[in-house]
């Protein structure tokens, strides 16, 4: 066992009984949402895994060890710390380990935890990716990359539409990792249904997908699987309403100089207050409907 990897004991039980499990990322409690509704949101996700058949383990590093599945109170401590828990991608886990601190792992980050305990299927938000303007900055997340490594399944509503959403096509593309729209050929722009942009393939059920991640896991194929989940079309927003938002946000960073790590958690938060709490809503509602196909892919694969 690796000494900087703790999996709880139930996690380890369901791996040890080939029960589903859906890994769940940490950062959207820390840095994604606001105080309590990161946390009621972070419950109310892992208990729909739950009632969907698997078993949920949400990740983070806690104390210096990368937790997969957290107790219901250290979901509360980092939805209480909020940003002043380091946001930990792959560049920073080895610090953060070595420190004994705490950290909200990001999609890169859940996903080496996921793999490392034996996990499959991760469900999130969306995924980053190549930012605007990278030809120039050369902001580009290290997500694409880890999914082009890291054998697990990402769920998602698509990238995040703060990004260039073609370019992070033609990355992923690059790299040879598959681009699966669910019910659907357009990828989702995170919180409206319509990007302009086709993913690879599209597939109808839970069971169609697993089974396409089951080929690529008996070749030996290196990398991951995208899953793109549309929004539900109740709580999809307007995509000229959205991007003029989006536009508002990305302008106000380029004016205050922030980017990097802490340029997604600007814009997302800019996004919400421009769009009156519009886009929590959506976001809360996108990251419900991937837990539960995460779930039910999860569950066909045990199968």
């Amino acid at each position: 066992m690796n000494p900087y990897l703790h999996i709880a004991q139930n996690i380890r039980a369901a791996l040890e009984a080939h029960q589903p499990v859906v890994a769940l990322e940490s950062t959207i409690i820390s840095h994604g949402m606001p105080y309590p509704q990161n946390v009621q949101t972070a419950l109310a996700v892992e208990n729909i895994v739950r009632d969907n058949g698997a078993v949920p383990a949400t990740i983070a590093i806690i104390g210096g060890k990368l937790t997969v599945g957290l107790t219901p109170d250290q979901i509360e401590h980092l939805g209480k710390a909020g940003l002043s828990v380091p946001k930990a991608s792959r560049r920073d886990l080895p610090v953060l380990l070595a420190q004994g601190q705490d950290g909200a792992t990001t999609v890169t980050t859940t996903m080496i935890g996921a793999a490392m305990a034996g996990i499959r299927v991760f469900a999130t938000g969306g995924i980053g990716g190549v930012h605007r303007g990278a030809q120039t900055t050369m902001d580009i997340s290290a997500d694409l990359e880890e999914l082009a490594q890291t054998p697990v399944m990402v769920v998602c509503a698509g990238a995040k539409s703060i990004l260039d959403l073609g370019l992070t096509l033609e990355y992923l593309e690059t790299k040879g990792v598959p681009v699966i729209g669910y019910r659907t050929k357009e990828l989702p722009a995170f919180y409206t249904t319509h990007s302009g942009f086709e993913v690879d393939y599209r597939l109808d059920t839970p069971q169609d997908i697993a089974r396409a991640f089951a080929v690529q896991r008996a070749m030996g194929m290196p990398g991951g699987m995208l899953v793109t989940n549309p929004i539900p079309d109740d709580f999809s927003m307007d995509a000229q309403t959205i991007n003029q938002s989006i536009d508002q946000a990305i302008r106000e960073a380029d004016q205050q100089g922030i980017h990097g790590k802490a340029l997604t958690p600007f814009l997302l938060d800019r996004i919400q207050r421009i769009t009156g709490g519009d886009s929590l809503r959506a976001n809360i509602q996108l990251v419900y409907n991937n837990a539960r196909l995460g779930a039910q892919i999860a569950c066909a694969l045990a199968q």
